[in-house]
């Protein structure tokens, strides 16, 4: 089984001070940081995902804004591979399904932003498509939502989500911290 890191949407625009500021997005980079730091040691393909938002309305994520930069704490090295995507699945009108095939990676160690969207869309995607994937629960985040009238913290929703990966024994993804990877 060939591994390669995979982490979603790592930007600008969810940490403090971007349009759409996400709740931990600072103790999820920093996890996501020491993954990364993990993965090139062992040598790992790292592939990173950049949304730029087209859709009519978007607020952030804007092409050619700092804000859909990928953040500091994931900067991509030379060499490192990055596909940009338009949807919340990464897989959806991108490169990526090729590139993981191109490269016989049939294991996703997954981590990003956010956890109920784009981290979700593109866990279930995964296993639809034949991966084996494991989410680093501690380096991801989400943002509190709002239903029928009442706030949902971030945190239930961003654990809901992380159970919901694991259900029927795991079907789509095992999900587990940041220093359980790095172990």
């Amino acid at each position: 089984m060939k591994t390669a890191l995979l982490i979603i949407d790592v930007q600008n625009d969810y940490f403090e001070g971007g349009a759409h500021t996400l709740v931990n997005a600072a103790q999820a980079g920093q996890q996501v940081q020491q993954v990364l730091q993990t993965a090139r040691k062992q040598q790992l393909p790292v592939v990173h995902i950049q949304h730029l938002a087209v859709n009519e309305g978007a607020d952030f994520f804007l092409p050619n804004t700092t804000g859909a930069h990928i953040h500091a704490c994931a900067n991509p090295l030379p060499g490192e591979t990055v596909i940009t995507k338009n949807y919340p699945n990464s897989f959806r009108a991108t490169t990526l399904l090729a590139h993981l095939q191109e490269h016989h990676i049939t294991h996703l160690v997954i981590c990003g932003m956010m956890t109920d969207v784009c981290v979700d869309a593109t866990v279930r995607a995964a296993m639809d498509l034949g991966f084996t994937t494991t989410v680093i629960g501690d380096a991801c985040a989400t943002r509190n939502r709002e239903l029928y009238g009442q706030t949902i913290n971030a945190d239930t929703i961003h654990q809901a989500y992380l159970a919901g990966m694991t259900a029927l024994g795991g079907l789509y993804a095992q999900v587990i911290p940041a220093a359980t990877f790095m172990a």
